[in-house]
């Protein structure tokens, strides 16, 4: 805590709070006629700058502590985003939209819910894909939007599965059926998901894993065949064209620019009605 606590206070520091104990400290060396007001000034002050950086550090600890909560007991839920909208607030010039979320999942009763979230670059592409991934306590319905997951099924980071024994590697990037249950899998077995994944050790998982990869691919849900060894004959393979985005998703992509002021009223409309006309 303590940790988190002197984070914070450099943080606070940072942003404009050196201005207290820099009066504080013209205010102690006894500067003549402004000495006095820059010392009550500084001391003012600097006490903001403590008790905000003690609440900072506060919160961070009971949203770290709930995470890990949700992480240990919680279970893994999609929430499809319904709904999106503009609360007209920005923090450090990023915009803070509001999400209609529609919560689902194993273990979890359908629940809907609405959430207030930093629309930063980063995540522009997740909220595009009209869904992200909860960490969900099915017991309070309580949950907690994680982004590190969301961005695997969105497709932002890949996901890629080598499998020694097919000597392929399959592509399941953005595919959130099997990504919800392979990381369903994972999370139950208590497999952190840091980067790459190395399940080799653990047979059950991994057989558990291989069956879902399996299965995906012979569903046609994306197959990405490793070269060749250099003894076996060249292969041709065919390259599919990238499927088109539906009118649902270009209208919910929209709907994004519009709500983080992407773009202005007049092209929204505009692109709008473009849209709506190739039906």
């Amino acid at each position: 805590m303590l940790m988190r606590y002197l984070k914070c206070q450099l943080m606070v520091l940072v942003f404009g709070g050196v201005v207290g104990p820099i009066f504080l400290a013209i205010g102690l060396a006894g500067v003549p006629v402004v000495g006095t007001m820059f010392l009550w000034m500084g001391l003012f002050i600097t006490i903001i700058d403590v008790v905000v950086a003690i609440a900072w550090a506060n919160y961070g600890a009971k949203s770290a502590a709930k995470t890990q909560a949700l992480e240990t007991t919680g279970v893994l839920g999609l929430g499809r985003i319904m709904g999106m909208g503009e609360t007209g607030t920005r923090i450090n010039d990023v915009p803070l939209v509001k999400l209609r979320l529609r919560v689902e999942g194993p273990g979890i009763t359908p629940f809907d819910t609405e959430d207030s979230v930093l629309a930063q670059a980063t995540r522009m592409p997740i909220l595009s894909r009209g869904h992200v991934v909860v960490l969900v306590d099915p017991a309070t319905s309580e949950y907690q939007i994680d982004w590190s997951r969301s961005a695997l099924v969105s497709g932002m980071v890949p996901a890629q599965f080598t499998l020694a024994e097919d000597n392929r590697t399959y592509d399941l990037s953005g595919q959130v059926g099997p990504l919800m249950e392979i990381m369903q899998i994972l999370k139950a077995n208590g497999v952190p998901m840091d980067g790459t994944i190395d399940i080799r050790s653990n047979p059950v998982v991994r057989q558990q894993v291989m069956n879902v990869v399996r299965r995906a691919a012979q569903q046609g849900q994306g197959q990405a065949p490793m070269a060749p060894p250099a003894s076996a004959a060249p292969q041709q393979y065919a390259v599919a064209a990238p499927p088109q985005p539906s009118v649902s998703q270009r209208l919910q992509e929209l709907e994004t620019l519009r709500a983080t002021g992407t773009i202005s009223e007049a092209e929204y409309t505009a692109k709008r009605q473009q849209i709506l006309a190739g039906l």
